[in-house]
Formats: C-alpha cells, sequence, structure tokens
C-alpha cells in the first residue's frame, strides 16, 4: 500500500502485475484497497488481470484507506487524484479502466490527457444518472430516492446489495461481507453526498471529446444503469467499441468475470485468451429450507440465526461422511458436488432426515452433467439445471433428472416418476423423477 500526494490529500493506490502495459482502475461509489483482497472472486479478477498488465487500483478521496472527507469531493478532485496516482505509480502512457461512476472520471480525464491515456474502458458507465425529457436513457429519479433511503436506514448491513447486486441477497456470506466492506469504505453521510453528487453530472457534451481507442462494457440487465446507457455512450464517443454481456451485476469482479476479461485482454493486448474454464463431471445437489422466511420471523434474529448454525453444522457432517463438496451456502440451503450420484442422493435423504429431527424441512433438487471449475465456485448449465430442479421440489422431496437417475441403476435407489416439466432457461421438457424413501 503506498499513498500519492494532491496538495494535503493522500490517495491510497497499489500497483502489482508484471505485465508490459500499465493499467489504471478507477473505482465506483465506494472502496477499501486491503478489505476487499479478503473476497475470493475480487482477488481472482485482479490477478487475472495481473497476468497481462501492471494495474494500479487506488481508493478515492474520503473512501477506503484515503483521507476522510466529510462531503463527496467534485470531478475536479478526482481528476486531480487521478493524475496524482498516475504520477506516483509510474504507470507510463496507460490504459485506464472506469466502472460505475468511477467510469465518468476516468472518461472525463482521457477526453483532458489524450497525450497520457493510451485507452480507455469503461464498464457500467453513465453520462447522466437521471433521465430527462431529452434523455430517457436514464434512471428514474424515484429509483434515486429509494436508494438513498435505504442508505440512510441500512449502511452497513449489506443495503446497497438490494441495487447493485440483488441476486446475490440470498448469499447470506456474502451479504455479512458486504455488510464490513460497506463500513469499511465509506461513512453513510458520505455515501449520500457521493450519490446527490453523482445526480447532478452530466458528460455527455463531453463524450465526442475523447480521442483515444475506447471499449465500453455493460452487462444488459445492469440494475444500476440501463445497457441503453451504454449505447448513447458509444454512440457519441468517436470509434468506440460498445460489447454487451448477459448478467444482473453491477461489478465486473462478479457474476461471468471471464467474460469481462476475456475482452478487456483482448482489448489491450490484441490477442483474446486461450484459457478455457477447467470441465468435469459431477453431480450437483441444492437444496433449501421450507418455509424459511415465515420460520426466520417467528424465531427472530438470534434464534434464527443459531438454527442456520445447526443446519451448515449438519450439513457439513453429512457432506463428509459421503465424500461430497461444499461450494457455497445458499442463506437457508447450499449448493454441493459430489463424484457419484448414488453419493449425492444418500447424502441428501439422509441430510434431509438428520435435519427433520431438528425441526427443519428442506427440498433438493439433482442433476448430473458437465460443470465449469472457477477457482472456489462452479458454473455451467448443470448448475443451472440442478437449481431449476430444486425449485420444482415440493417440501420433503428430492428431484432428480433422468439423468441422475439413469446413472443409479443397480444402486438400490428407487424412483418415482414426477412428470415433464419444462426449466426455465433451459430448451425442451425435462423428466424428473422423486427419489423414494
Amino acid at each position: 500500500m503506498r499513498y500519492a500526494r494532491n496538495g494535503s490529500v493522500h490517495i491510497a493506490y497499489q500497483s502489482f502485475g508484471e505485465g508490459g502495459r500499465d493499467f489504471v482502475l478507477v473505482p465506483g461509489v465506494v472502496s477499501n484497497l486491503e478489505f476487499a483482497w479478503e473476497h475470493p472472486p475480487y482477488r481472482r479478477f485482479m490477478n487475472r488481470l495481473a497476468s497481462f498488465s501492471r494495474v494500479t487500483v487506488y481508493d478515492k478521496r474520503g473512501m477506503g484507506l484515503s483521507d476522510p472527507l466529510d462531503a463527496a469531493a467534485g470531478f475536479d478532485q478526482h481528476l486531480d487524484d487521478l493524475a496524482a496516482v498516475i504520477d506516483a505509480s509510474e504507470s507510463a502512457d496507460p490504459a485506464v479502466m472506469g466502472w460505475s461512476d468511477g467510469a465518468a472520471v476516468a472518461a472525463l480525464f482521457a477526453a483532458h490527457h489524450p497525450g497520457v491515456v493510451q485507452s480507455l474502458v469503461l464498464y457500467g458507465a453513465f453520462a447522466k444518472l437521471l433521465e430527462s425529457s431529452d434523455y430517457p436513457e436514464g434512471g428514474p429519479p424515484e429509483q434515486l430516492e429509494e436508494v438513498l433511503e435505504g442508505v440512510d436506514q441500512g449502511w452497513g448491513e449489506g443495503v446497497s446489495l438490494s441495487f447493485l447486486a440483488f441476486e446475490k441477497l440470498g448469499d447470506e456470506d456474502f451479504c455479512r461481507w458486504w455488510g464490513r466492506y460497506e463500513r469499511a469504505s465509506a461513512s453513510p453521510g458520505l455515501v449520500l453526498s457521493a450519490l446527490r453528487l453523482d445526480s447532478q453530472f452530466d458528460i455527455r457534451g463531453t463524450l465526442p471529446a475523447i480521442h483515444v481507442p475506447t471499449l465500453l462494457i455493460h452487462r444488459t440487465e445492469d440494475p444500476v444503469m440501463s445497457v441503453e446507457a451504454a449505447r448513447f455512450m458509444a454512440r457519441r464517443i468517436p470509434d468506440a467499441r460498445l460489447v454487451e454481456l448477459p448478467g444482473t451485476l453491477h461489478w465486473p469482479w462478479l457474476g461471468d468475470t471471464e467474460a469481462v476479461l476475456a475482452e478487456v485482454e483482448e482489448f489491450l493486448t490484441g490477442a483474446r485468451p486461450s484459457v478455457e474454464h477447467d470441465r468435469a463431471l459431477a453431480t450437483v445437489l441444492f437444496t433449501d429450507v421450507v418455509g424459511s422466511t415465515e420460520m426466520a420471523a417467528k424465531l427472530g434474529d438470534r434464534g434464527w440465526r443459531r438454527l442456520l448454525e445447526d443446519h451448515d453444522a449438519t450439513a457439513g457432517r453429512e457432506l463428509r461422511a459421503h465424500r461430497g463438496k461444499l461450494i457455497k451456502s445458499t442463506g437457508d440451503g447450499l449448493l454441493a458436488t459430489f463424484d457419484r450420484p448414488a453419493a449425492a442422493i444418500r447424502c441428501t435423504q439422509s441430510l434431509r432426515e438428520s435435519l427433520s429431527r431438528q425441526g427443519l424441512q428442506i427440498r433438493a433438487g439433482l442433476h448430473t452433467g458437465e460443470i465449469e471449475l472457477m477457482g472456489e465456485d462452479v458454473g455451467g448449465m448443470a448448475v443451472h439445471i440442478a437449481a431449476r430442479v430444486s425449485s420444482l421440489a415440493q417440501a420433503g422431496q428430492t428431484l432428480a433428472s433422468r439423468t441422475v437417475k439413469d446413472l443409479v441403476v443397480g444402486s438400490g435407489i428407487h424412483f418415482e416418476e414426477a412428470g415433464a416439466r419444462q426449466l426455465k432457461g433451459v430448451p425442451g421438457e425435462w423428466e424428473l423423477f422423486a427419489v423414494k424413501g
């Protein structure tokens, strides 16, 4: 960790990587350089960037480890801070990447300093936050008011997930970590000030003045800003290229990060990475507790937390006994993989019985297929299918795809037909079977 000086203000930054080009990252509203490295997806994302570039990333003034502020800084200060970081880190002709409102800082800097910035990457970007009569691409003002109210009432409890990464709300471990990240990054008052300032900026008129190679990346269902905002910017920045990726997560280091990284690497180096995900055949299990919302309301936070701790301990014992691998907790359930479908079924049935004695009823779904191994996580269509199968199971029921049933012939495990069903997002009809016993 080092500090760049802009007058009397100290800006915390890090530089790492052995790549042949300098790459400076401008963060979004909040950040904390040290704390972020605790999160495996962030670590993997940064390490991949560092494999083809020398990365410099910093905390904007007032945020994280940089000097604190009482109110958010203006764009002039942010531009000067970025210049100070580039100078202090000795970044030569850097590419600059900004995400969220950091993209506006990066874009303005590139427009002002085409002799300094070699190229520009904008992720989840917008030229103007709120819609207007001449700018339908922005977000509705009432949405900002809801965000401001949420920050005012619940900052430090993971409240920003509801508008930055709503699909992570079911992941209790991530929610708990993100609450700590919020507290470590900024005070609620400063965040409110920054968001209000964001609602006032408008860089639409400066976009034609950006004369460096520019790549825009935007997820098509970004919860913060419509992809139309990126399309608007791509039309006005000369020769800009826009890549639209599927997904609902506002951060580049969550979700399908490999797609983001592949586009960035090709843009910076001229070569697309040839590395593919490792793949393996596995039986995928999803479970969740039936009636968890009502049970949590009845027991209260402390009682529900104790019950979940008992659930997790029981699940851990059963998975170890049946050679299963816990991938992650989903808040009121789990995602696990097995190298044998029969072991997956026996583990699920044993887990169901053990949890029933603790007063918990679960539903479960199983599917066997090829999965993508992504560090500590898994992905691919097989995971998606197992999740959909699980969502169709009834209380106390274990549903399996025909693939699972066909692979355990002769194992003594019996099934009942559960009918052919459409699985959301999966082509065709799928025959499902309920495990007996």
